[in-house]
């Protein structure tokens, strides 16, 4: 019954990809990857162009001690547990600050695989799958669909429009170190649990000034602190900057400004596009077919154009293909910005 529900869909996401590439006009982004989407500012040099010579080397400073380590217990609201910085930041085992949001993890999801230099999946993703704007909310993928994806990583199927995206070359190689009992573990795991609420969007002309920190956006403080044009690009920060950047609180989300408009503008292009055939009435998934309603605009502007420019391959990016490769920039923002406004249905949202 599972092989046919899949076979059905997959049908069907083909008839649709056909008819929504015929109804398309005859147009195709010539765009650079949209920056804002891959934790930049400026978009990557044009394919050919020589490198960026390398700044100049300050003057050599006097030496200084070394910090003494920071060994100070931090807490954070809801939880009962205390750790230090070095622990919730530990690439084999970083701190799970509320076990009882989740199933018991596989030593894969729990410490990775040190000598294979595969980190944790909780450390990027969190133990409870959400994931932050850099990297993926895994949570609620359809178990056959995450372990495609990451069989696409692990044959080279699946790679970055953007080459300075460090972290998505550390999945390939990541994927390459697993064995497929620990795919299917980790897809077990993170297919077990419902996507929830994690997403805030704002419409806006204005949005915070930022800087960028591991391909995150965060609010700038103090005297930094201000507002800038949004000037075409989706922003996407933390609710709480210190709780997600050194505490990685898996229950504080994150706030999306995207521009004014957008959100009605994405959503009469899903409804041309006949998004909810594949992806459900409520865009939370349907069969093998990932949930888009909620997730982190960023990651669905950046997938959106990975499959347009042909670097995400697949079963599931080639049916998507004939949908993306006549979208522009602009209806990739509008896109991201409208599935990331539709509520998912499961629990309330965490901030």
């Amino acid at each position: 019954m599972k092989n046919f529900v899949a076979a059905s869909v997959l049908l069907v996401c083909l008839v649709v990809a056909a008819v929504t590439a015929a109804q398309q006009p005859a147009r195709r982004s010539a765009d650079p990857p949209p920056p804002w989407a891959f934790g930049f500012t400026t978009p990557p040099p044009p394919p050919g162009a020589p490198p960026t010579p390398p700044a100049a080397a300050p003057a050599p400073a006097a030496a200084q001690p070394a910090p003494a380590p920071d060994t100070s217990q931090h807490k954070l609201a809801g939880s009962n547990l205390s750790f230090t910085l070095a622990q919730v930041r530990d690439t084999y085992g970083p701190a799970d600050w509320f076990p009882g949001d989740h199933p018991a993890m596989p030593d894969i999801v729990a410490k990775g695989k040190r000598e294979q230099q595969v980190l944790a999946c909780s450390l990027c993703h969190y133990p409870n799958g959400k994931g932050r704007p850099e990297n993926a909310g895994v949570s609620g993928l359809p178990y056959d669909y995450f372990v495609q994806t990451m069989l696409d990583f692990k044959n080279d199927k699946r790679k970055s429009s953007d080459s300075r995206k460090a972290n998505t070359n550390r999945m390939i190689a990541f994927a390459k170190a697993m064995t497929d009992e620990e795919i299917k573990a980790s897809a077990a795991y993170f297919s077990s649990m419902k996507w929830t609420p994690w997403i805030r969007v704002v419409e806006t002309n204005t949005v915070p000034k930022t800087r960028i920190a591991g391909g995150m956006f965060l609010v700038l403080e103090g005297a930094d602190a201000g507002k800038e044009p949004i000037a075409g690009r989706i922003i996407e920060t933390p609710e709480k900057t210190e709780e997600t950047e050194l505490l990685r609180n898996p229950r504080s989300g994150f706030i999306a400004y995207v521009p004014t408009g957008s959100v009605k503008k994405g959503e009469a292009l899903a409804r041309t596009g006949q998004c909810a055939m594949c992806h459900g009435a409520n865009l939370e998934g349907l069969g093998p077919v990932p949930g888009i309603a909620g997730r982190s605009p960023s990651y669905t502007a950046r997938q959106l154009y990975d499959m347009q420019s042909g670097v995400r391959k697949g079963v599931w990016s080639e049916l998507m293909k004939p949908v993306v490769e006549k979208l522009t920039a602009d209806d990739i923002l509008s896109l991201a910005a409208y599935t990331a406004s539709r509520p998912p249905s499961a629990g309330q949202r965490s901030n």
